[in-house]
């Protein structure tokens, strides 16, 4: 019967002792907020920035003019292949969301995701670029990129509260870090794939690594870039709803409202507004693209 016992011990990993790593962690984070206190105000500041100067710039166009600026965008965009489904769907989609007075809560959210998607590119290009001249630099970020995708998104709200308190700060940042992998990874990729038949021709004409890359590499991967950038800026719209429980504003605040008192028309009106930007934002980056 000992024997049986110890094996049924074993068989269970009741013998383990517990590992405290959550502790660990949160020894970790309180360590980062006592030494790098000035570091976090900066970087808070210019996020609070950022998103202040495109409310301003949103807020101050009126809402018709918007709407015609960016239908007319659309149009221009989709002229080439003959083809006004695009501005058509723009209008009407805008129009629709201004008409059900959820406008205001359009710019707060349409501030957040470029926010986001700005940081996203400005950080996660450079890191592509640096991926792909190094084999030892894409070991080492790619599986950094895996763990910032497979971890679920609610829990990059506890670091981001924890650093920044609660607010659109720590909405942008949680979005950031939840949106970017695919900028690296697409930075990464196009730039690796441009044929080296064409790199050896620009070392044969004797071009520096600067002119190689912004000359060749890049404008070569600017398809392949644009559609991570595409990636990119449909994960930080995601990421409205899950920021609004942080105190994000906007429309994912509206839907989270709208859960909490079981409201179906506030909740149904804010979600299908969601899924219109979504798209415009989708198409328009596409459009760009191609």
């Amino acid at each position: 019967m000992g024997l049986i016992n110890s094996l049924i011990l074993a068989a269970t990993l009741d013998w383990l002792p517990r590992i405290p790593f959550g502790d660990y962690v949160e020894a970790f984070v309180d360590w980062l907020i006592d030494n790098a206190a000035g570091l976090i105000g900066v970087v808070r500041s210019l996020i609070e920035v950022m998103l202040d100067t495109w409310l301003w710039v949103f807020g101050l166009i009126p809402a018709v003019l918007f709407i015609l600026l960016i239908t007319a965008f659309a149009f221009w965009i989709s002229k080439k292949k003959n083809s006004y489904g695009l501005p058509i769907f723009v209008f009407i989609g805008l129009i629709f969301i201004a008409s059900i007075d959820y406008w205001e809560y359009l710019i707060e959210t349409l501030a957040l995701v470029v926010t986001a998607g700005i940081i996203s590119v400005v950080i996660g290009v450079p890191l592509g670029i640096l991926m792909s001249k190094s084999n030892l630099m894409q070991s080492i970020i790619t599986p950094i990129l895996d763990f910032m995708q497979t971890m679920p998104a609610f829990v990059y709200l506890i670091p981001a509260v924890a650093f920044f308190s609660i607010g659109m700060v720590p909405g942008v940042v949680a979005s950031v870090i939840f949106a970017m992998p695919p900028t690296v990874r697409f930075a990464n990729l196009g730039i690796r794939q441009v044929p080296t038949e064409i790199i050896e021709a620009s070392d044969s004409f004797g071009s520096t690594p600067w002119q190689k890359l912004f000359k060749v590499q890049l404008p070569m991967a600017k398809v392949t870039i644009m559609a991570g950038i595409n990636q990119t800026i449909m994960l930080a719209l995601s990421m409205v709803v899950i920021a609004a429980m942080i105190g994000a504003d906007g429309l994912g605040r509206e839907v989270y409202y709208a859960v909490g008192r079981n409201d179906i028309s506030q909740g149904f009106e804010a979600g299908i507004a969601i899924v219109i930007l979504a798209i415009i934002l989708d198409r328009l980056t596409q459009s760009v693209n191609k």
